[in-house]
């Protein structure tokens, strides 16, 4: 029998194109996994950004307009199409810049929802569930707490808002700016065309998870092959060296592509498999954090409402002010997240605890809202 490395002609396969057939496969699961995301989130917006619209314009206090910017987020998976929301409703004077950097506040909780969704591609095998669901929520505790010391704080003292206003006053000639998305401009086509033959949302979901689950699922069978080992020694020695390239590698692909629940999901994965240790991701996702704040201050930009741009800035300040903070006691939401994977992946009763409770955590806010 000939060899598999022959052609029937004789002549042999050059050794290097099996290498590049697997890097064209997998760059082919990478464009699925993005593609399946940009689907659940044009899923979760047919149904839901008017809501969310809707919910943003009853904000009458600072909580609730901190849970109105985590649930309205959650609904459509995309902290920045919420503040851009809020940014047009600042400019039109619906919203006040005071009640306006609260929901910015929880629109940067609400963002982390997508990366829970992508861990729970792990969660048939227990290990890889304990750090890809740790790594999910290692961002969720970072803005939670972040949120919890400097809200109090804005109430009394409105750190963020006079930051913001200052920084407008630094920005005030600039207008009319714009940048396209060059991740949407890859993804966007083939979401457009499936949205188009499935326009209901429960059908669109439920395609875009099942998209999502097969891309996330073959990407780690060509990971854990000898690619993975390779992959091991890029984002060790390269790319995840240090928290200053991890930070900058965050904040540098999110502004670029601008969708922080895209960069900070694809990471997940390589947590789960063990690639990437919690301790390297907690700097990457203070990037994406910070990098994510581009798409509102732009969209404040093209407004020419000082108001808007306020806003916009706010979002920026409060990354700033949390990162000045829980990048020192990055410990607490590293260790926080630690154990949450541990709880999560304990037995099949506490993995289904944890998605329940992740469930509430995005419902209770709304019983709150709605019996006020």
């Amino acid at each position: 029998m000939a060899k598999s490395s022959r052609l029937h002609a004789g002549r042999t396969v050059p050794s290097w194109v099996p290498a590049v057939l697997w890097v064209v496969y997998f760059l082919l699961l990478l464009y699925l996994f993005f593609a399946s995301i940009e689907l659940l989130s044009l899923a979760f917006k047919m149904a839901g950004r008017g809501f969310a619209e809707r919910l943003i314009a009853m904000v009458s206090d600072p909580l609730a307009g901190l849970l109105l910017g985590f649930v309205a987020t959650a609904i459509i998976q995309s902290s920045s199409t919420t503040t851009t929301i809020v940014v047009g409703l600042v400019a039109s004077g619906a919203l006040s810049i005071e009640l306006a950097v609260p929901v910015i506040m929880g629109a940067n909780i609400g963002t982390t929802t997508t990366n829970t969704l992508v861990s729970m591609g792990h969660i048939t095998r227990p290990s890889e569930f304990q750090r890809a669901f740790a790594a999910s929520t290692v961002h969720d505790f970072f803005n939670v707490l972040a949120a919890l010391v400097i809200l109090p704080v804005e109430i009394l003292f409105s750190p963020v808002r006079r930051t913001a206003i200052f920084l407008q006053g630094v920005f005030e000639d600039a207008g009319g700016m714009n940048l396209a998305s060059p991740l949407k401009v890859v993804v966007q086509p083939l979401a457009d065309f499936v949205g188009g033959l499935l326009p209901h949302t429960i059908p669109l979901a439920v395609l875009a998870l099942l998209l999502l689950l097969f891309a996330l699922r073959q990407m780690m069978k060509v990971m854990k092959g000898a690619v993975l080992s390779r992959l091991e020694r890029l984002f060790d020695r390269v790319l995840f060296r240090n928290d200053a390239a991890s930070f900058t590698l965050g904040m540098v692909a999110t502004a670029s592509v601008q969708s922080s629940s895209a960069t900070t999901s694809l990471v997940i994965p390589l947590a789960g498999t063990g690639v990437l240790s919690l301790r390297q991701i907690y700097p990457y996702t203070l990037g994406a954090n910070l990098g994510t704040t581009i798409t509102a201050i732009l969209a404040s930009f093209s407004t020419g409402s000082p108001a808007a741009v306020t806003v916009a800035l706010a979002h920026l300040a409060f990354n700033i002010m949390g990162i000045a903070i829980f990048y020192p006691l990055g410990a607490a939401p590293i260790w926080l997240a630690t154990k949450a994977g541990k709880l999560a992946s304990r037995s099949k009763k506490t993995s289904a605890v944890a998605v329940l409770v992740y469930v509430a955590v995005i419902l209770l806010p709304l019983l709150y809202i709605f019996r006020r």
